[in-house]
């Protein structure tokens, strides 16, 4: 697979607690120069990065990350005040107990409200797959279609576990089809991230991928 068809798949991203201004703009000029489909950043940094990108990335950063148990309310604020400082799509986390209690419906209100919060901003929506059972990995497939999310993502990178292969084709296989899959977490090779776009994912979370790319005999050819 060309190159460039990966990294215009790819939300550079950097999401460590230590991460400081010299290390966001770092994944910004990369973001830039790579064409990128993102960067995804603290929410902290937004409105710094939004304005120092200038309109030539978008910005990407998380709400109620990375447990997921933040109220409703406190993620919509999150959502808005992000979108407000420039983010241009969210990524959230689902709450995992709720799931957990079968209380579906609050889960499906909560994307719901979010996505409105994103006033017609992209948002994915992580679940965690490391931590769910696949009954609830199907589940979360129908909640986030009814909810009307853009995405539905694997994992946040900061659980027991990221995407797998597994994961992605099933969720592939059951969301509806106005929906699209982010794999994150765990992609360590190339090889990875094109087998999983070949499952069907059509972003990938990860900050690898560019050096991986830059370390390969034929380059990037920009």
């Amino acid at each position: 697979m060309d190159k460039k068809e990966i990294l215009k798949r790819l939300d550079h991203t950097l999401l460590g607690q230590t991460a400081t201004w010299e290390d966001i703009r770092r994944i910004l000029d990369e973001g830039m120069e790579y064409k990128t489909a993102s960067a995804c950043i603290p929410a902290s940094y937004v409105k710094q990065a939004s304005e120092y990108v200038d309109g030539k990335l978008p910005i990407c950063t998380v709400i109620g990350f990375p447990n997921g148990y933040s109220t409703t309310a406190v993620k919509v604020f999150e959502a808005k005040d992000a979108i407000e400082n420039g983010a241009r799509e969210i990524d959230m986390v689902i709450n995992i107990g709720l799931l957990k209690d079968k209380r579906y419906q609050e889960v499906e209100d909560e994307i719901r409200q979010v996505h409105e919060a994103c006033g017609g901003k992209i948002l994915k929506v992580i679940i965690e797959t490391c931590l769910l059972t696949e009954e609830e990995k199907i589940k979360m497939c129908e909640i986030v279609t009814a909810a009307g999310a853009e995405y539905i993502k694997t994992s946040t990178g900061f659980s027991t576990a990221g995407a797998t292969f597994a994961d992605v084709e099933l969720m592939k296989s059951h969301i509806g089809k106005d929906v699209k899959v982010k794999a994150a977490g765990g992609i360590a090779t190339l090889d990875d991230a094109e087998k999983f776009i070949s499952l069907g994912a059509e972003r990938l979370g990860t900050s690898r991928l560019i050096k991986m790319i830059q370390n390969t005999d034929d380059g990037l050819g920009y």
